[in-house]
């Protein structure tokens, strides 16, 4: 007999068994699913792993298309998706180390996700009522020690009854919706895949309401004045006092009386300095927010990378409120462990000087602290990573520091009794800047040094005309941010959900706009069920899973209540069901369209090319077939989405080629095009190669001479009188093969 220990993934069990073998970790497989055997003191334990959830919510009995869906179960994984195919081998494998098992310990993540996969894992593979429960924030090998010496009885049933609730919630609300959304196309003659969910539809209308904002923004003219001079051999820019001048006769007139002046005088300086606290723990936002303002990282990758970085060891696990480090966690220690990391070494010398004492922020998790590096050498990790672990480090770091000094001056010049005001801001003394470099992005304008009555020089008044600007549409960083202050979803979801609302086709673009499909599907549920897509019916609900997970209410009760306000909700659906679907069903059209358009067609002038996806992949096509039946392959490799421009050298349309982790490439679709035909691109051996045999006469037209070409579709030889003549050879190949060898063997 021995004692269970259920881990999240294969990386933790490897780092548990580690950590609480006497000796060494013997590793087994079981049907290919790792296993390891430890003794710990006088126990025998076995270490096995989950790979995330082995279940998922499934409608009982036979899958239909009614709705809405509230009969439903665990079940695992592997049956309900292929994708989930590999998990069933670890799940097999619980269950047969279940049978001869006296105690059973679950060490998943300790958050809600990892209660629920810890629950069901305990409940439907295992059999049993409960289980012990390990509690970590690193997977460090003293920490886990203590997280095992100091389990928990009992799972966290606050945070297990929440988070199965939560589930429960999600698949209600989402099967129903999408359902009814799908089903109300089909009454519309056609049929498309639709989706929303408790969340997803909020945060949709949060961004389709910004863009409503955009387009109903109407510009108001203003004016500016601007005076540039010099005091005291330096230079210096002042505005006028009123700032935005409205009235356009106003600022004329200010105009009128300064323009011609060439002298000006300092009638009063001033100056400020303040202390300018060093920021507070990172907590998994505020992590994702600055990811992407300093390596435009997205949230969803932010937190892949974190996780990524927790479970080899590297930071503490990153799915947190908190922004707040406790005594506790001894920051002597790992400042003197992360100072054997030798870009760290100098700064933390520094630090160890200091009370040691982080400048903690509000918020706060019952779960985990603020994120923070465990001192372990970050070894082997890609660029991304390193990039998230050096925030981090720094981020620690600045936490602990003094306070920079800020000063700010101002400066009022009077010019023929017209007050133009200058003002800057310095940095005096760096603080907790010097450890946070280069994250810290603040602007240092140093005004000369000046008194009163001192004379400006000045070089020239300018009047600018300027406009009021829309409100900014939301950046992935920023949309993570308004829900969390809406109370929308969760830490941990939050990306996803904005990430399916990318795969939906309800909005686009790193300037998060949302689509026709997404402003039309807004429209249509606010005047038919606005509950779908009613915030604070979500937020309700969040507050009562968390007062579940406090112990307040029972599950049952928020989800009787849930249950309640669903029927409702679909009744009024089905009312409208043939109107809203074919409101969808246009703004499916229209929004396909706009996204795959291209340009007019080159050849017939009068329909349109669009991006279309055929048996052989991507092409693009005229609208007219079969009246017109232009096409023009594309690369097979890359995301394909029209880049709005039109070729300089021939006419043709370009698109724009994304691949990952590479940067966005546009090009002519157009093979013929001489815009690609550059050198540039065949490599230095052709191009020796290729000396002697250019400039040789075109076989087939007799006039131009033929050069070596290189474009995206690989390299070739072309006359050079093209358009006229558009003779090809494949690299090494046709007449020129016995030059071409003969040249290469030179």
């Amino acid at each position: 007999m021995y004692e269970l220990i259920i881990c999240e993934k294969p990386s933790a069990a490897k780092k548990i068994s580690d950590a609480l073998a006497d000796g060494k970790a013997i590793k087994e497989n079981i049907n290919g699913a790792p296993i390891y055997k430890v003794t710990h003191g006088k126990k025998d334990i076995v270490v096995a792993c989950a790979v995330g959830h082995l279940y998922g919510l499934a409608e009982k009995g036979k899958k239909t298309w009614n709705f809405p869906v509230f009969d439903i179960e665990w079940k695992p994984a592997s049956e309900l998706n292929k994708k989930s195919d590999f998990s069933k081998k670890y799940l097999n494998t619980i269950k047969k180390l279940s049978k001869e098992a006296d105690s059973f310990t679950i060490a998943t993540d300790y958050d809600v996700e990892g209660e629920v996969i810890g629950l069901n894992v305990i409940k439907y593979a295992c059999n049993q009522k409960d289980a012990n429960r390990m509690k970590f924030s690193t997977l460090t090998k003293p920490d886990l020690i203590e997280a095992y010496e100091n389990k928990k009885k009992t799972l966290d049933w606050g945070q297990a009854n929440a988070g199965e609730t939560r589930h429960f919630l999600d698949f209600y609300n989402g099967i129903s919706y999408s359902r009814a959304l799908t089903s109300s196309i089909k009454t519309a003659g056609s049929f498309k895949l639709m989706s929303t969910g408790r969340v997803q539809g909020p945060a949709l209308k949060i961004i389709v309401d910004r863009e409503k904002e955009i387009k109903k923004f109407k510009p108001v003219p203003f004016w500016q004045i601007e005076l540039q001079g010099a005091v005291n051999k330096g230079n210096i820019i002042a505005w006028h006092k009123e700032d935005k001048f409205w009235e356009k006769e106003k600022a004329d007139k200010v105009m009128d009386l300064v323009k011609k002046e060439k002298k000006a005088s300092v009638k009063k300086t001033q100056k400020r300095q303040f202390q300018q606290s060093p920021p507070v723990p990172f907590d998994l936002t505020t992590m994702q927010v600055e990811a992407y303002r300093c390596h435009k990282i997205s949230p969803k990758d932010t937190l892949s990378i974190a996780q990524e970085l927790y479970t080899s060891g590297f930071i503490s696990y990153p799915r947190t409120s908190s922004q707040q480090l406790s005594d506790k966690l001894g920051f002597k220690k790992i400042f003197t462990q992360l100072s054997k990391q030798k870009k760290y070494s100098e700064l933390i010398k520094k630090i160890l000087k200091t009370s040691l004492k982080p400048n903690n922020g509000k918020k706060t998790d019952p779960a985990h602290p603020a994120i923070y590096p465990t001192g372990i050498n970050a070894e082997g990790i890609n660029e991304r990573e390193q990039k998230i672990y050096d925030m981090i480090v720094k981020r620690f770091m600045a936490t602990f520091a003094e306070p920079a000094v800020r000063e700010t001056m101002t400066i009022d010049i009077d010019c023929k009794q017209e007050i133009f005001i200058a003002k800057g801001t310095r940095t005096v003394e760096k603080g907790w800047h010097i450890f946070y470099e280069p994250y810290v992005k603040l602007e240092e304008e140093e005004l000369p040094q000046v008194k009163e009555k001192d004379i400006v020089d000045v070089k020239k008044i300018i009047m600018h005309s300027k406009e009021t600007q829309p409100p900014k549409r939301y950046t992935p960083a920023s949309i993570i941010k308004m829900l969390e202050s809406k109370n929308l979803g969760t830490k941990s979801t939050r990306a996803s959900i904005i990430d399916t609302l990318f795969q939906r086709g309800y909005v686009d673009g790193k300037a998060i706009e949302a689509t026709n499909l997404g402003i039309r599907t807004i429209e249509t549920l606010e005047k038919h069920c606005p509950k779908i897509i009613d915030e604070e019916l979500t937020k309700h609900f969040e507050e009562g899973m968390e007062e579940i997970r406090e112990g307040k209410i029972k599950s049952k009760n928020v989800l009787d209540e849930a249950k309640g306000e669903i029927k409702n909700i679909m009744e009024d659906f089905k009312k409208h069901e043939k109107e809203i679907g074919k409101s969808l069903l246009d703004a499916t059209i229209e929004t396909r369209d706009a996204l795959s358009t291209l340009g007019k067609c080159p050849v017939c002038k009068s329909g349109d090319l669009q991006i279309r996806s055929g048996k052989y992949g991507r092409f693009c096509a005229c609208n007219q077939y079969p009246k017109c039946k232009t096409t023009f392959s594309l690369p097979s490799n890359a995301l394909i989405k029209p880049a709005g421009k039109i070729c300089e050298t021939c006419g043709y349309p370009k698109v724009l080629a994304i691949k990952k982790g590479k940067k966005p490439m546009d090009f002519c679709i157009n093979k013929q095009c001489t815009s690609k035909h550059v050198e540039g691109n065949i490599g230095k051996e052709a191009k020796e190669i290729a000396k002697g045999i250019v400039e040789k006469e075109c076989p087939k037209c007799k006039k131009g001479k033929i050069v070596l070409r290189g474009s995206i579709y690989g390299k070739f030889y072309g006359c050079s009188n093209y358009p006229k003549c558009k003779y090809t050879e494949k690299l090494g190949e046709g007449p020129l093969k016995e030059d071409f060898d003969k040249k290469k063997a030179e």
